[in-house]
């Protein structure tokens, strides 16, 4: 089933679900007990927002063996994870904003997931169990300002570098999907998740030894190789196979 938040006229925000073309509104807690009502609102008259909105995105850095070989450094023996702030969730359509202080960002496109139950100190086994669903997401970062800084938060962590949505997907199995990226049309990034060094499962588990994880959070899996530039005036596109394609144009901030 998908999931989806949204905005219709001047209501506020709120969950929904989706059939064929159809919107239909949800009442009560979606990680939690809801209702689903008639889907009757057409897709195209709703704006679609990030699907959720964390209280924090977990991050993981080379997770797959040809990303981390283009950045000549080793596939790491255990998880790599950043934090990056629920400030920089942007949602399908809206833009990505190229700060002043770096000359070099780039796009980064990832299979998310998005946790449905509290959990700490997780087994692998169960990691199943707390995941709500899946959405898609680009970690988009400030090279320059990454590889400058003794840590990843400012070239990580600025307003709009945390693209997700469509929607939510929660009927799919995420073992070997295909994760790309396109900017003006032009394939940048294609890999399939069965490549990932770590498995959804174990990035589960090793997050929930460090810290507790709520619903609605999300973990960012890792990026194909192919990491490239984004220029004001580029229209970027993710797409994971099995959930749908992410679209969102790029500006210089003014």
């Amino acid at each position: 089933m998908r999931f989806v938040r949204y905005l219709q006229g001047k209501e506020t925000p709120r969950y929904g679900w989706v059939y064929e073309d159809r919107v239909g509104p949800i009442e009560g807690d979606l990680f939690g007990d809801y209702r689903r009502l008639e889907a009757d609102i057409p897709l195209s008259k709703v704006r679609l927002l990030a699907p959720v909105m964390p209280s924090k995105i977990i991050a993981v850095g080379r997770n797959y063996v040809e990303h981390a070989r283009e950045h000549n450094v080793d596939v790491p023996e255990i998880p790599g994870i950043f934090l990056k702030p629920p400030s920089s969730v942007i949602g399908p359509g809206d833009t990505v904003i190229l700060p002043p202080q770096s000359e070099r960002v780039e796009h980064e496109g990832e299979l998310a997931v998005v946790i449905g139950t509290q959990g700490r100190w997780i087994p692998a086994e169960k990691a199943k169990d707390y995941i709500f669903g899946y959405t898609v997401s680009n970690d988009v970062t400030a090279r320059d300002l990454q590889r400058k800084d003794l840590q990843w938060t400012r070239g990580k962590g600025f307003d709009t570098f945390c693209p997700l949505g469509p929607w939510i997907e929660t009927e799919m199995d995420a073992a070997d999907v295909q994760v790309s990226c396109r900017v003006n049309g032009e394939l940048r990034q294609t890999a399939s998740t069965r490549e990932m060094v770590f498995s959804i499962a174990q990035l589960v588990a090793f997050i929930s030894a460090v810290m507790t994880l709520l619903p609605g959070d999300v973990i960012l899996t890792g990026t194909p190789a192919g990491v490239g530039p984004l220029n004001p005036g580029d229209t970027l596109e993710t797409v994971v196979e099995g959930i749908g394609s992410l679209v969102n144009p790029v500006a210089a901030e003014k």
